[in-house]
């Protein structure tokens, strides 16, 4: 019995090791399926770009069913998110645009404070989604793209213009 006492304390120092491994991993640490965007004020358009594809069929109206400006959050994208977006500095007009030849997409952008939802669908007579709004702060933001219907793959470009 006395040879068992000191194996289990081993055994829960290595399960403590990983739980406050785990626990003290920030969640906004957790990568981007296709990559991240890093942007300064006047950057170039090439490092605004970013390509992708969608999949996934974890429903956005998960993250929230209303953005800030009471449109609805839809469509279908994987649980992570697409791409992270960090701006080093405050933005006073921004626009974030899909490219995928005109294929059905959304778009849902979780702002630094995880409150601040921003989302987009159509974008004129296009299906491509895109979100133009004012008022972006400095931090991270998470980016899902998503298709109208759960597990289409489609292939994109996301832009981001500064106005």
């Amino acid at each position: 019995m006395k040879n068992c006492r000191p194996r289990l304390q081993f055994r829960g120092g290595w399960l403590l090791a990983i739980i406050t491994t785990l626990t003290a991993t920030p969640v906004i640490a957790q990568t981007a399926n296709f990559g991240t965007l890093t942007l300064s004020k006047n950057f170039e358009p090439a490092q605004a770009r970013v390509e992708g594809f969608t999949g996934g069929s974890y429903s956005l109206s998960a993250i929230s069913n209303r953005d800030r400006a009471q449109k609805a959050c839809i469509g279908f994208a994987a649980p992570t998110p697409d791409h992270i977006m960090v701006l080093q500095k405050d933005f006073p007009q921004l626009t974030i645009q899909i490219d995928s030849n005109n294929n059905d997409t959304t778009l849902l952008i979780q702002g630094p404070d995880k409150t601040t939802i921003r989302c987009g669908d159509d974008t004129g007579k296009s299906k491509d989604a895109s979100i133009s709004d004012r008022n972006w702060k400095s931090g991270t933001y998470r980016i899902w793209v998503g298709t109208f219907n759960p597990g289409m793959k489609r292939d994109y470009t996301l832009t981001v213009e500064q106005q």
